[in-house]
């Protein structure tokens, strides 16, 4: 008489889910995490992050701590778990500050692409290689500045890192163009194709579309929309916008 074993297939660990899409992504002007209460809350500002569970967020008006100031992005990358990268634009005997990219994957790459404009407050932006489980994927993250002929000289330079198709690359950021027709505007549509913009600012009642959202090819940009809460509402005095993209 002969036994057979049979062996059974332990499921009991999941196999991870390495397909990364739909991604969120998301751009979020935190204004210093100072809320429209002149409350300095940090945690107020993790907590809208939470809300949006968005994949890869860039951050603008970010504290990153000096001479005894508080790391705002270091807190908000403890809260998420995610990498982070900083692009700091004004450096002082007190505080660094600027933008930063918070992602759910890795960061393989980043660099930083200065576009300060004469005597203007210093400008900038990051440019980071997001690698999605082995989906490339490249994100330019910055804030304009307040004057057209600024936003005009930023965004002239900006296209021309845009040089090359071996990966999908996406620009976010607050780009402070008050305009709808303004000739910065009109320069991106013409790179990227029209995308929707859903006014973000101020938070309490958005009339502006300051914060955009581009991706390149187009058609994998499936939907854009502001992250609207009573929260995010009082956390800064711009609502996050979010976009969702398709593989």
């Amino acid at each position: 008489m002969s036994l057979t074993t049979v062996i059974t297939p332990d499921f009991s660990e999941a196999v991870p889910d390495l397909n990364p899409w739909p991604l969120t992504v998301a751009t979020y002007n935190i204004h210093g995490a100072v809320g429209w209460d002149g409350e300095f809350a940090p945690m107020r500002v993790g907590d809208v992050l939470h809300e949006m569970n968005a994949d890869i967020i860039a951050l603008q008006e970010v504290p990153l701590g000096g001479n005894g100031s508080p790391n705002v992005l270091a807190m908000l990358q403890d809260v998420t778990g995610f990498h982070s990268t900083e692009g700091p634009t004004g450096q002082g005997m007190e505080r660094r500050y600027g933008n930063a990219v918070l992602s759910r994957y890795a960061i393989r790459d980043t660099r930083a692409i200065d576009l300060s404009f004469g005597s203007r407050e210093p400008r900038g932006a990051v440019d980071a290689d997001v690698d999605c489980h082995g989906h490339p994927l490249r994100v330019i993250a910055t804030h304009l500045g307040l004057r057209p002929a600024e936003r005009r000289d930023q965004i002239r330079r900006l296209l021309q890192v845009f040089d090359t198709d071996q990966m999908a690359v996406i620009l976010l950021g607050d780009v402070n163009e008050w305009f709808m027709w303004g000739r910065p505007l009109r320069w991106l549509v013409s790179h990227f194709e029209a995308v929707p913009a859903p006014a973000t600012f101020p938070a309490r009642w958005p009339i502006f579309a300051l914060d955009r959202i581009w991706i390149r090819p187009r058609h994998r940009l499936v939907h854009v929309e502001r992250h609207d809460t009573p929260l995010a509402r009082i956390a800064s005095d711009h609502l996050p916008l979010v976009a969702h993209i398709d593989g």
